[in-house]
C-alpha cells in the first residue's frame, strides 16, 4: 500500500507540473522565444507591397561568416536556407528566394560600401543585414560603427529595399574576451532612428543557452547542435518576417491587426 501511495503522489506531482506548464502556456518547442525578444511594432512595408503585387519575395541575407556552416552541404543547413525553407511552407503561392552575400572579415563601414552594387544586382525587396562581430573584435569605435550602420540602412532604404537589422552570436565561449555589448546597443540605436526591426540574434541564443534549450559551448564543435540552432534561427526571422509585413500564414499565429 505505501508503494501505491508513493507511486500516486509521484503521478500526482507530474501531473501538476505538466498542468502547471500547460496553464503557463509554455511552449515544447525548442526553438521558442519570449515574446519581449521579437520586432516590436517595426512593420514590413515593402515587403507587403511586393507580396501584394506579384507574389514573390526576394531577400538577400548580407553578412560574414555567422551566416554559413562549413562542410560541402553546410549551405543548405545554415539560417537563410532555412528561413526560406520556413517562408516557402507558410506562405504557399509566394515565391520567396533568399539569396547569400557574404562578406566574412568586413566591417559595417565596408558593408555600407557595397550596399549600392547589391540593390543593383540583386534587386532585393528585403535586406537581412548582420552585422558587428568583426567591429567587435577589431575594436571599432562604437560611434563609427553606428553611424556606418546607419549610412547603410538609408542606402538601402533610398534603394527600395526593407531592413531587418541582425546582430552578433552569442557564445557563452567567448563573452568574456570580446565586448559587444557597445555594438548590440549601437544596432538597436539605429533600428529606433530608421523605424527598421532588429532580430536580436544575441539576446534569443543566450536566452536558450540559458534556459538549456542549447548548449552553446560545444556548437562550435557539434554540427548537429549548429545546424538546429541555425534552422531555429531561420524558423523565428520567418516568423518575425511574417508578422511584421503582416502576411497571411498557413500555420503559426496569425499576423497583426
Amino acid at each position: 500500500m505505501k508503494k501505491w501511495t508513493a507511486l500516486g503522489r509521484a503521478v500526482a506531482t507530474c501531473a501538476i507540473v505538466l498542468c502547471s506548464a500547460a496553464a503557463r502556456g509554455e511552449p515544447a518547442d525548442v526553438c521558442a522565444v519570449p515574446g519581449y525578444l521579437l520586432f516590436g511594432d517595426s512593420l514590413l512595408e515593402r515587403v507587403s507591397a511586393a507580396v501584394a503585387k506579384d507574389n514573390t519575395l526576394r531577400i538577400v541575407a548580407l553578412g560574414g561568416t555567422s551566416s554559413t556552416l562549413p562542410g560541402p552541404d553546410g549551405a543548405n543547413f545554415a539560417y537563410p536556407a532555412r528561413l526560406e525553407a520556413a517562408l516557402g511552407r507558410r506562405l504557399p503561392g509566394i515565391k520567396v528566394t533568399v539569396a547569400v552575400h557574404t562578406m566574412p572579415r568586413k566591417t559595417a563601414e565596408e558593408m555600407a560600401e557595397s550596399i549600392d552594387k547589391l540593390l543593383l544586382d540583386q534587386k532585393p525587396n528585403l535586406v537581412v543585414w548582420q552585422t558587428g562581430t568583426y567591429d567587435a573584435v577589431r575594436g571599432t569605435d562604437p560611434e563609427e560603427f553606428r553611424a556606418s550602420v546607419s549610412d547603410g540602412v538609408e542606402r538601402l532604404q533610398t534603394g527600395g529595399a526593407d531592413v531587418v537589422l541582425v546582430n552578433m552570436q552569442y557564445s557563452p565561449r567567448t563573452e568574456s574576451i570580446v565586448a559587444v555589448g557597445a555594438y548590440a546597443d549601437s544596432i538597436r540605436w539605429v533600428a529606433r532612428g530608421r523605424e527598421v526591426p532588429v532580430f536580436d540574434r544575441l539576446a534569443i541564443m543566450r536566452h536558450w543557452y540559458d534556459a538549456g534549450q542549447f548548449d552553446l559551448y560545444k556548437a562550435t564543435k557539434d554540427m548537429k547542435t549548429a545546424k538546429s540552432v541555425h534552422d531555429c534561427l531561420g524558423r523565428e526571422l520567418g516568423s518575425q518576417i511574417i508578422d511584421a509585413a503582416r502576411l497571411e500564414s498557413r500555420e503559426g499565429t496569425a499576423p497583426r491587426q
